[in-house]
């Protein structure tokens, strides 16, 4: 097989295919600091292993490669290393969570457990040494632990226990490495020692460990970082924020045992050594040699009986998170060089070691000339800020730690980057020409730099009151807009000052009442003036005069609500792709709609991508492709997706597909100017990811989906054959009957139209009950579809046509009934029993005041219709009910 064919260092050996799906991930920016960084290989292969978000990364350094592990669906919460290096196990949190264990060796998923920790998902993990077993504690409340042995197929562990939470949450876990038997865990107050067998834990009673005090150790000793055991005794070590070693050992009871071990609660803390003065926040054992790290940034290795052998700083080194050795080269020891533990030099000969530090920076110590060499600096807060040059393959990404970085993403090299210290970056924009790059701030300033390098190219402004969010150039470069969280749109306008071209603030308005989604910039259709738009959380599409606008005052063109419940989520140009010019929304409905670009009235409502949640931000793929301009794509993101979606845009959910790139959220979303790459921001995760695109296997999946209404008969209830199609088909031919005459004698003709007028009944009929707002939508979509082209207005729509407008139109999801309880939550009162109610008279009247108000006489059909009463007979009767459903 190709696991047990694997060698070290195969995975970069392997040629790079084409990857069958529309969006493979190729490169990630950033990583988990929380997480340890390992080494795998050190000398002429230096390969590291950290985890980005939900994906394993194991990073050539040298050889600027990185190879991924893909099959977590939540951000990796824990992972471990076997001794050799080659299994590794991961665990993550959240719904589903996963146990996976993988050869680094091959990059395959060897193991994979389901439903270890269904509560909420693993918060520590570690691997014995003879890497057959797996030991596993819980993120919940109630945590629980688990050993299993992963190489065997069972999906239960082979013995658990319970914590008691006076325990504290224990968030590190680590196997004795003489006995895999034994483990010690640790949370920042309480180290429980634990000895298991098969099929039962003897920790299930008061004796599993003693809770610690200060009277324990009659001195303060602090918080607990790690534990691990001593490599030749029965003792075992904690680390303490004080700078102190608690030591562990075993405390023999004074009658003597039948039993041949040493029960584990017998544990007890024998001496407390004060190490240093720093807090030690890592504590590991190294062949023959106990080694601290510290918060300033030291590393220090003591002999067995801790004895200070050594250490290694820098001035520019904080805090420690990790220290990883990798294992001895092939060449080391084939030439005969043993390790000597009794000899302290014999650490400096070729055992060096990667730290990782809580600033998410990466660094490679050489011990033989006490070298300390930068790896890479990552952001150590969220990453929310990210836009790609109009021009060439640079990617600029902006943290809120007040880090930005500029890479060339077709390399995977960086190149330059500034550190802002007064606040963090949010948002970020190349202007057309690629010669600025603008940048929005926390604190509410904007700064215009050098594309090159990122000195300021004039003053920064602070107009805004409150973090900017967006930020965008005109096609012409001689406009700035931005947005903020006070709901703030602001315009800067390039000016000559002292004969150079600079910028200076011209106007701002509260334009929104609630958070603003999207700015946009485009052009006149008359003119090749700039127009600006802004989208907002309050439904409003506010258009802006630039032209009117002068100091202080910025003239709004046009106010528009654009959906009567719905809440519009964002905002793009629509290609050219027909005669009408059109702008793109998507809302939370899981519906993208189509607006006149002058008139701004919606002429399409169009059912979007259902990947889970709504999309957040899109994005029109740019494209190179001169011989096909008429074959364009959008990208977009929902909430923890990257997605292509083939345009235009008509409803079929087999021109789109998403994959997960950020489960914790996405904050940002970017695009190649040669629309070859896409590029995502994780927010929290500090992660970029940067993913291919194949648009051939985006196309080929939409042609294996069907053609004309083949796909769209798959999304009714039962398909082309199912009962509902055959009520719709009944439905649509009475219509027919219904606008001929119900009554005529004369010999009708059937057709596959009907008059628009039919459209609302139909649609009633088969349980869908639109607004009056959007039966005006839907008559006006069919009306108009073909008025820019012929001039003409439709007065009867295709039976397709309809079938497309019910499936665009409908829901996306059916009513349930927990959202009728929350409407009635809204809109009841709490009675003298804490029940929600609604008074009938308050019903009524809402019912013909609020919203789309009913008449009463229509008010009284629908009531006497639900009731079961017939007012034509004037008599009660009953609705037939079945039980069954």
């Amino acid at each position: 097989s190709l696991v047990w064919a694997a060698t070290p260092g195969m995975l970069f050996q392997k040629d790079r295919q084409t990857s069958p799906h529309p969006l493979s991930l190729s490169w990630v920016f950033g990583y988990n600091s929380n997480l340890a960084v390992h080494s795998l290989m050190d000398g002429e292969d230096r390969v590291l292993l950290y985890v980005s978000s939900h994906t394993v990364v194991i990073h050539d350094v040298l050889g600027n490669r990185q190879y991924h592990l893909q099959g977590h669906t939540n951000a990796i919460s824990c992972l471990c290393l076997s001794e050799d290096r080659r299994w590794v196990a991961t665990g993550d949190r959240g719904p589903d969570a996963l146990i996976i264990v993988w050869d680094s060796f091959s990059g395959i998923p060897v193991r994979t457990i389901f439903e270890s920790h269904p509560e909420d998902g693993v918060g520590a993990i570690a691997i014995s040494r003879d890497a057959k077993y797996l030991v596993t504690i819980s993120a919940a409340k109630v945590q629980r632990v688990c050993v299993w042995n992963w190489t065997l197929p069972t999906e239960k562990p082979l013995c658990s226990t319970d914590l008691r939470p006076e325990f504290g949450y224990q968030d590190y876990v680590t196997f004795n490495p003489q006995n895999p038997y034994e483990f010690v865990s640790n949370s920042k107050t309480q180290v429980i020692f634990y000895m298991w067998v098969r099929g039962k834990s003897q920790h299930q009673d008061k004796r599993m460990a003693s809770l610690l005090s200060l009277q324990t150790f009659n001195t303060a000793v602090g918080r607990f970082s790690q534990s691990v055991f001593h490599f030749t005794t029965s003792q075992a070590l904690t680390g303490t924020s004080a700078g102190k070693l608690v030591v562990w050992d075993t405390v023999r009871p004074r009658s003597p045992s039948k039993e041949p071990r040493v029960k584990p609660h017998n544990m007890k803390a024998i001496k407390v050594v004060p190490m240093q003065k720093e807090s030690i926040t890592v504590l590991t054992v190294f062949e023959s040699c106990i080694v601290t790290g510290d918060v300033k940034g030291q590393v220090k290795f003591y002999n067995g009986e801790l004895k200070f052998l050594s250490r290694y700083r820098h001035s520019k080194v904080c805090s420690i998170r990790s220290i990883s050795f990798a294992p001895h080269p092939p060449a080391w020891r084939d030439m005969g060089h043993p390790f000597d533990s009794s000899k302290p030099a014999s650490l400096t000969l070729n055992r060096n070691f990667i730290l990782s530090t809580s600033d998410a920076t990466i660094l490679h110590v050489s011990t033989d000339r006490t070298n300390f060499e930068k790896v890479t600096e990552e952001a150590r807060k969220a990453v929310n800020a990210i836009t790609c040059h109009p021009q060439q393959t640079l990617v600029a990404v902006g943290s809120c730690c007040g880090l930005l970085k500029v890479w060339d993403y077709q390399q995977n090299k960086y190149l330059v980057s500034r550190i802002f210290t007064e606040a963090g970056i949010q948002c970020l924009s190349y202007d057309p020409e690629g010669y600025l790059l603008a940048a929005g701030f926390t604190d509410g300033s904007v700064d215009v730099l050098d594309a090159i390098s990122l000195l300021s190219s004039c003053k920064e402004f602070k107009f805004s009151r409150g973090p900017v969010t967006h930020i965008s150039f005109s096609h012409d470069s001689e406009y700035l807009a931005t947005a903020d969280e006070k709901y703030a749109v602001t315009v800067y306008k390039r000016v000559l000052e002292n004969g150079s071209r600079s910028w200076e603030h011209l106007a701002g308005l509260y334009s929104h009442y609630k958070p603003i989604r999207s700015i946009l910039f485009g052009v006149h259709l008359d003119s090749n003036k700039p127009r600006l738009l802004s989208l907002g959380e309050d439904r409003q599409l506010v258009e802006y005069d630039l032209s009117s606008s002068s100091k202080d005052h910025l003239v709004v063109l046009h106010r528009i609500r654009l959906e009567q419940f719905a809440v519009p989520l964002c905002l793009a140009w629509y290609p050219q792709l027909s005669t009408e010019s059109f702008i793109l929304t998507a809302n939370n409905c899981y519906k993208m709609k189509l607006y006149n670009t002058t008139t701004k009235i919606c002429r399409k409502t169009l059912l979007g991508p259902t990947y889970g949640s709504p999309l957040e931000k899109i994005q029109i793929l740019p494209t190179t492709n001169a011989v096909e301009p008429q074959t364009r794509y959008l990208v977009y993101v929902t909430k923890d997706k990257v997605g292509l979606q083939i345009l235009p845009i008509d409803g079929n959910p087999h021109k789109s597909s998403a994959f997960i790139c950020h489960p914790d959220g996405v904050s940002n979303l970017a695009s190649s100017y040669d629309g070859r790459y896409v590029f995502t921001a994780g927010g929290d995760d500090r992660a970029v990811m940067k993913w291919e695109v194949n648009l051939n296997a985006l196309d080929a999946a939409a042609s294996l989906g069907g053609e004309d209404l083949i796909p769209f008969y798959n999304l009714l209830d039962g398909g082309r054959e199912g009962e509902f199609f055959r009520d719709l088909e009944d439905y649509f031919y009475y219509a027919q009957l219904c606008s001929l005459g119900i009554d005529t004698l004369e010999t009708r003709q059937v057709s596959t139209h009907i008059p628009l007028e039919e459209i609302p009944s139909v649609m009633r009929a088969l349980g869908f009950y639109p607004s009056e707002k959007k039966i005006e939508e839907m008559i006006n979509e069919v009306k108009f579809s073909k008025y820019a082209d012929t001039g003409e207005q439709e007065t009867k729509v295709e039976f397709g046509d309809f079938l497309k407008l019910y499936i665009n139109h409908r829901p996306a999801f059916s009513l349930s009934i927990k959202s009728i309880q929350q409407a009635f939550q809204v809109l009841g009162y709490d009675n003298e029993n804490g029940d929600k109610v609604i008074d009938r008279g308050d019903l009524l009247l809402l019912l013909q005041c609020r919203g789309e108000p009913m008449g009463e006489d229509e008010l009284a059909q629908c009531l006497t219709t639900l009731m079961g009463k017939h007012p034509a007979g004037g008599g009660l009767e009953p609705d037939t009910y079945d039980p069954s459903g």
